[in-house]
């Protein structure tokens, strides 16, 4: 009898034993995994070119930051530009690619840093151009405006900087645009990127539309659109590049291991995907001029 009860002890305390390990073992478990899916540094990327066209320069982009930041990264094209600005201002995103007003607009919501920009030929500067077709008759903005009720004009995303701020502020102190709804044009309407807009003048979808000068350029070199069916009727100043901005948390190790990986990118799909020649240091202040522009248009509020 005693040695029964002795037997049924050393069981019972077995079955504890086992019992609280495995516990343990599964607690252990789940907090890897909540500790794992902490760690993913998620980048999101605007439109610049229609969704898809981009993807295996992402998924590259991706490996190097895998790499140098020594953690899971994640890049996602999202559909548009606002779609960016509004992850990066409710923390669902780490960092972001954005266009100069956009970045401007997650700046002022929610204190987002620009840390990096891209180079062209050597400088981070870009303009917006308004292309026509060749077959137009027109040689300049001036000339196609004398007519502008026979002209159906495009913008690319309605928070492109280069697609629509500037081109509408310029045809706006030209007399011809105040919006979508007030224009002396035939048609206005937004593409949505900026080579859809290339393809629909291309296309004779319609007979004006602004652009991105280095995207542009970087059409026509890769063979996407004809610059021989294409004409540049206008040009704008100079426009500080696109920047890469973090969520206004990001410690100063990151921002530096960012830097230092873009910085030594020489990938050709990546460079290509964003009409760039390579990578510079950005900050705030260089987007000064574009948060006067928006503060012009009531974009944003000082």
């Amino acid at each position: 009898m005693k040695k029964w009860l002795i037997a049924a002890f050393i069981l019972s305390i077995g079955l504890i034993l086992t019992a609280c390990g495995g516990g343990n073992e599964q607690s252990g478990q789940e907090e890897s995994g909540e500790e794992q899916s902490g760690e993913a540094f998620t980048i999101g990327v605007i439109p610049a070119q229609t969704e898809g066209s981009m993807d295996n320069a992402m998924n590259k982009l991706q490996s190097i930051l895998n790499e140098k930041l020594n953690r899971e990264v994640k890049v996602e094209v999202y559909p548009d530009y606002n779609g960016v600005v509004e992850a990066l201002n409710y923390d669902k995103i780490n960092m972001a690619y954005l266009g100069p007003l956009t970045y401007v607009i997650a700046h002022q919501k929610s204190g987002a840093k620009a840390i990096i920009t891209q180079l062209i030929d050597g400088e981070p500067f870009y303009h917006s151009y308004i292309i026509t077709h060749s077959d137009q008759p027109w040689n300049s903005l001036d000339e196609m405006l004398q007519k502008p009720e026979e002209v159906a004009f495009a913008f690319g995303d309605p928070n492109s900087t280069s697609g629509t701020l500037i081109p509408s502020i310029e045809l706006e102190e030209r007399g011809s645009y105040q919006s979508n709804e007030n224009h002396k044009f035939k048609s206005v309407r937004y593409t949505g990127s900026h080579d859809a807009s290339a393809l629909a003048v291309q296309n004779k979808q319609v007979d004006a539309a602004a652009i991105d000068s280095a995207i542009f350029n970087q059409l026509v070199e890769s063979g996407k659109i004809d610059k021989e069916q294409l004409r540049v009727i206008w040009k704008s100043d100079k426009i500080f590049q696109y920047p890469w901005a973090v969520h206004k948390d990001t410690d100063q190790e990151t921002i530096n291991k960012l830097q230092e990986a873009f910085l030594g990118i020489e990938d050709q799909e990546i460079l290509d995907a964003f009409g760039a020649t390579g990578f510079t240091k950005a900050s705030n202040e260089d987007y000064e001029n574009i948060r006067q522009a928006a503060l012009k248009q009531g974009i944003i509020k000082d």
